[in-house]
């Protein structure tokens, strides 16, 4: 387990535990969470109650990682690309992000959304849907979803991610909490 002295600026709530060969900048707060060895984690990001950063996981300034979120890790193949949450992103309860797929900056990942190379994640804010793979726009709210697929066997439903609008003021109150409870020195 990582050493965090109290000049690095860290807060760490037990049980949460930080490998050796992590980093953790400047501002961050780990509830009972877990970051595994060369995660980097950006300055005043918090990590959430049972939040899980995975090896060598690249998570931005400003973020949250709401409780229970799953961040993939990747040691190996030694080129194969991490998962990065841009600066600003939310990242909502149970959500789960693996294989690479970087999250831009102040995007809004709702609750449960599963997101990994293979899951499209679909625009469906304007008169033609856009597509993207292993990827989230800068600024996309995006909420879970299903997608009819013909089988041989029948209709199914697969999941899919629905990018539903653009980040807003009133989105950003919604997910504020962090910053009013440093701005009030208030201990969580």
């Amino acid at each position: 387990m990582k050493r965090v002295r109290p000049e690095d600026g860290v807060r760490v709530v037990p049980p949460a535990v930080a490998r050796y060969g992590s980093f953790l900048s400047e501002g961050v707060v780990l509830m009972p969470s877990y970051v595994n060895i060369g995660a980097w984690v950006g300055p005043r990001t918090m990590v959430d109650t049972w939040a899980t950063v995975g090896s060598c996981a690249q998570i931005g300034a400003d973020v949250h990682l709401a409780g229970g979120v799953g961040i993939g890790g990747v040691l190996e193949p030694p080129q194969a690309r991490p998962v990065i949450v841009e600066d600003g992103a939310f990242v909502g309860s149970r959500a789960v992000v693996v294989e690479g797929v970087v999250v831009g900056e102040r995007a809004v990942i709702g609750p449960n959304v599963v997101l990994s190379a293979s899951v499209p994640v679909i625009d469906v804010t304007g008169p033609k849907l856009v597509e993207y793979r292993g990827e989230v726009p800068p600024g996309a709210v995006v909420l879970p979803g299903a997608r009819s697929k013909e089988f041989a066997a029948g209709t199914f439903q697969l999941a899919c991610a629905l990018i539903v609008g653009e980040r807003s003021a009133s989105t950003d109150l919604k997910t504020s909490l962090n910053d009013v409870l440093r701005e009030f020195e208030i201990a969580v």
